[in-house]
């Protein structure tokens, strides 16, 4: 019997979910006026986003999950790297847990109809496997999706000091040289760079401070030792060309290495399925020899 409520629980919940995706509500008429005067992008480069359906069908689950202590301070950092909002973070996880007790409670269903009706533990296990796998899904997409931001910011760091050494060669200033070599770059990780130094310029702080905070939100590490040294040459007149030449040609060898391992991984990967083919024939051929010999015995 409480397999049944349980069950139907579920079913119900996952109808409700495709209701609310496939007829979302209007959004309230404060959040239309706030779009109107949104910011484009916040003090530290991450965009304003507006909710999204996904979000408002798992918003009545979302102060559940914040209390529970989600998101942790890692997903955090990685969100902040992709530019994604906890709302929608929280709002996926909901919907995608809610969606994953619907396939095996309908099936169980339709089988029950048919008079064909399964053990009340099969749906209920894979109601709640499925439930784990939606749970557990924003977290690994938002991981990979940082990884790749961050490859992408690694390498228009390796740029952005080469653009640095060829400023201070020339005579330029140290904030002059780093503001002028941000206007040069586009892109995402520029866009976060010229925000991060406009911020320090309007807040009058040092714009390696800025760097610095850049780094450790996003998870760059390497901004992070830019800053560092930008703040020896800032504040104690340190020489920090052949530094920045050094850093740059090391990020070139990092990125240069990771983009070779990421190749030989992938040529394996693709010997994977030709095996499998392989196997596949091989047992094609020799089935029915194995059927023969079984049945001779």
């Amino acid at each position: 019997m409480i397999a049944i409520v349980v069950l139907a629980m579920g079913v119900g919940l996952g109808l409700w979910a495709l209701s609310f995706w496939v007829f979302p509500p209007p959004p309230p008429l404060s959040e239309l006026i706030s779009r109107l005067h949104a910011v484009p992008a916040s003090s530290d480069g991450r965009t304003t986003l507006r909710k999204g359906r996904v979000e408002r069908l798992g918003a009545p689950f979302t102060p559940v999950l914040s209390a529970l202590g989600l998101p942790s301070s890692g997903v955090r950092r990685d969100l902040v790297a992709v530019g994604r909002s906890v709302e929608t973070y929280l709002g996926e996880k909901a919907a995608l847990t809610l969606t994953g007790l619907c396939p095996p409670t309908a099936v169980a269903a339709l089988l029950a109809l048919v008079g064909r009706p399964l053990p009340w533990p099969v749906p209920l296990a894979g109601a709640l496997t499925l439930a784990v796998g939606g749970f557990l899904l924003p977290d690994a997409g938002v991981r990979t999706a940082a990884e790749r931001r961050r490859t992408a910011f690694r390498q228009a760091l390796s740029a952005y000091l080469n653009l640095i050494h060829i400023l201070l060669a020339g005579g330029a200033g140290v904030e002059g040289a780093l503001t002028d070599a941000a206007e040069v770059g586009h892109g995402r990780p520029f866009q976060s760079i010229r925000s991060a130094l406009n911020t320090a310029r309007l807040t009058r702080t040092s714009p390696w401070t800025a760097l610095g905070q850049l780094g450790d939100e996003v998870g760059v590490s390497e901004l992070s030792e830019l800053a560092a040294t930008l703040t020896l040459a800032g504040a104690e007149g340190a020489k920090i060309r052949s530094s920045l030449s050094a850093k740059a040609g090391a990020l070139r060898s990092r990125d240069a290495a990771e983009a070779e391992g990421r190749a030989n991984s992938a040529t394996e990967r693709m010997a994977l399925p030709g095996m499998l083919m392989a196997f596949g024939f091989v047992l094609f051929v020799f089935y029915p020899a194995l059927v023969q010999i079984e049945a001779s015995l």
